[in-house]
């Protein structure tokens, strides 16, 4: 997977949490629908960290093959 499409991935994974945080009644927020929503949140960021895990490991096996 080339770095630019983990840009895109990660881009995604932000959009979609911009659009779970739209769907959260933050007057109620357990309620079934905010939940779902808060779930989506979690995925969304567990997402990004480990697309960011990838992208630093592949810039150590690159610099690890360098040498």
């Amino acid at each position: 997977m080339s770095k630019t499409l983990s840009i895109i991935f990660i881009v995604i994974a932000i959009g979609l949490i911009a659009y779970n945080v739209t769907l959260v009644n933050f007057t109620d927020p357990f309620e079934k629908n905010s939940t779902i929503a808060l779930i989506g949140i979690m995925a969304s960021l567990c997402a990004i960290v480990l697309l960011l895990v990838f992208v630093t490991s592949r810039k150590i096996q690159d610099k690890v093959n360098e040498d």
